[in-house]
């Protein structure tokens, strides 16, 4: 099975892991959440400008980063790294995330070159693969609120919201 179907389900056996795992406290919870809410508006920012396999997204947080979408969801990774007060946890994050995403992101710039061909190579002559060079509010100018649904990126956010609360009532009750 390619790693493109397997990415999502084996995230969601990691994040129960890590949430049964985790121990955050409230210095950790502060810590970690600003920076996991980074990544996760900067996936949503991404996720409302692609339109897959469609044309070539090169504006918005993609004029900064080939991969804007893993790069939030590094963030949103590391964030909960920092959350879950364990580094047992951010190993299980972390270096899945690692070995999985610089696979996935060359097959997709393989299909890219495929389907794009010179343009995809001027574009990947002009921004980084990963971590972006520099940040601007002008990333969010190309964002689209339809494009972002319609890739059911709200998921996402569920998904955030959801494991963000169980961190935040597990702190609760093992602070009484």
């Amino acid at each position: 099975m390619p790693l493109t179907r397997i990415r999502v389900p084996l995230g969601f056996v990691i994040g129960v892991f890590v949430l049964y795992l985790a121990t955050p406290s409230l210095r950790s919870i502060v810590t970690g959440l600003p920076l996991a809410l980074f990544g996760l508006l900067f996936r949503g920012v991404a996720a409302g400008v692609i339109r897959k396999d469609h044309s070539l997204a090169v504006c918005g947080p993609y004029q900064i980063s080939r991969n804007p979408l893993y790069f939030g969801s590094f963030l949103i990774a590391v964030g909960f790294s920092v959350m879950s007060r364990n580094l047992i946890c951010a190993a299980l994050l972390l270096i899945p995330f690692t070995i999985i995403y610089s696979i996935v992101i060359r097959q997709e710039e393989s299909h890219l070159w495929d389907k794009f061909g010179k343009e995809y190579q001027q574009f990947k002559n002009e921004v980084p693969r990963f971590f972006p060079r520099r940040f601007s509010f002008l990333l969010f100018k190309s964002f689209s609120t339809r494009q972002y649904v319609s890739n059911r990126e709200y998921n996402a956010a569920f998904g955030f919201a959801a494991a963000s609360a169980v961190l935040v009532v597990k702190y609760l009750l093992e602070s009484r």
